[in-house]
Formats: C-alpha cells, sequence, structure tokens
C-alpha cells in the first residue's frame, strides 16, 4: 500500500522534506511505518521516540493499523507556555 506521509517542525526539518510518499505491505502498524521512516530518513531517528503520529487526522498509538491510501502525519513534541 501507498500511504502520505507529511513532516511538521522539527521532524521536517530532520527529514529535509515536508511529505513523501511511502510504500508499506498491506496490514502496516504505525511502528512498521516509523521503522521504514528511519530507514529512508536517518536523521529522525532521536526524534521518533518523541513524535505523536496521527492517521487521517486522528492520534494513532503505535499498534494501530494503517489503511491504504492513509495521510500520516508526524507531528514533534511541542513545548511552550
Amino acid at each position: 500500500m501507498t500511504l502520505t506521509v507529511l513532516f511538521f517542525a522539527q521532524a521536517r526539518d530532520e527529514a529535509g522534506v515536508g511529505s513523501r510518499t511511502l510504500d508499506l505491505p498491506d496490514g502496516s502498524r504505525v511502528a512498521d511505518a516509523l521503522a521504514a521512516l528511519r530507514t529512508a530518513h536517518p536523521t529522525l531517528a532521536a526524534l521518533v521516540p518523541h513524535l505523536a503520529v496521527a492517521i487521517n487526522g486522528e492520534l494513532a498509538t503505535p499498534d494501530a493499523m494503517i489503511p491504504a491510501g492513509a495521510e500520516l502525519a508526524l507531528l514533534p513534541p511541542v513545548s511552550g507556555g
């Protein structure tokens, strides 16, 4: 399956792109996508444990299944006051 990955803030800076497509086997989970992205963009490795991930606009856990054609958004932690 092919999905679209959106990179925001620090994730975009580390990956060097704002978005990309990612091909994964059917039945893949968020953790599988993150592993593939760490391989494709090694500079993301330190940030991955801290990312929130949304599938089609809904926050998802690492074990959440990714539907075909989904949009996966990588959301770095936000700080401020």
